[in-house]
């Protein structure tokens, strides 16, 4: 149940949605509002939330302003708190993904590639097809590096997700970019995509644990 972020005796723990961890991974820019989420990512479910963590996460010294990155952060949705601190997944990161990937499509085929074409692990896709899926995706990341100025700073695409449509523009197949660290991966979805679920934050946090 998410509840208010306030600074009281009230122990609340803050959490990043799946929304703000969508945010967080979706660019290689990792300042500003992204590097706030990424330490409520790394460190949210340590201690209650108080003032001075607000100043450490916002690194900011100025008490009021960090509370009002915070807060803002809450209201778009990004943010959320909760009475109850998640745990640390004791899996090794080869155990854990393929059942969060699972969860991640409604057709439970998914996978997670990185950028050298190798796919890390995958669910509901044969090892045939998915050393070709994540070749593709490689071949991906390549074309959007490569027509990334026409893409973002003429035509205003302010996403890296690529996708294969049916006729009325439903995904049958999208590949979509995170960004972990220095390291970019791919999540390569069959059908549609349910990143709005916790399992997304989990995986980029099992990831982020790895290889930030």
């Amino acid at each position: 149940m998410s509840v208010e972020l306030v600074a009281t005796r009230t122990e609340v723990y803050a959490e990043v949605t799946p929304a703000g961890a969508f945010y967080a991974t979706s660019s290689p820019d990792q300042e500003g509002n992204r590097a706030i989420l990424l330490h409520v990512l790394r460190e949210g479910h340590r201690a209650p939330f108080t003032t001075e963590i607000a100043s450490q996460w916002a690194e900011n010294n100025h008490t009021d302003e960090a509370l009002r990155s915070i807060f803002r952060l809450q209201r778009l949705g990004l943010l959320r708190g909760t009475h109850q601190a998640r745990t640390d997944s004791t899996l090794r990161l080869e155990d854990a993904l393929p059942p969060l990937l699972a969860r991640l499509s409604d057709q439970q085929k998914t996978l997670l590639a990185d950028e050298n074409g190798f796919y890390l692990a995958a669910a509901g896709f044969a090892h045939e097809a998915a050393e070709e899926l994540a070749g593709l995706s490689a071949d991906l990341l390549s074309l959007q590096s490569r027509h990334n100025r026409l893409l973002k700073n003429n035509l205003r695409v302010n996403t890296e997700t690529w996708g294969l449509l049916d006729p009325s523009g439903r995904s049958e197949l999208g590949f979509w970019p995170l960004f972990i660290g220095q390291q970019r991966f791919m999540l390569v979805v069959s059908g549609t995509p349910r990143l709005q679920d916790q399992s997304f934050v989990t995986l980029v946090q099992e990831l982020d644990k790895r290889y930030r």
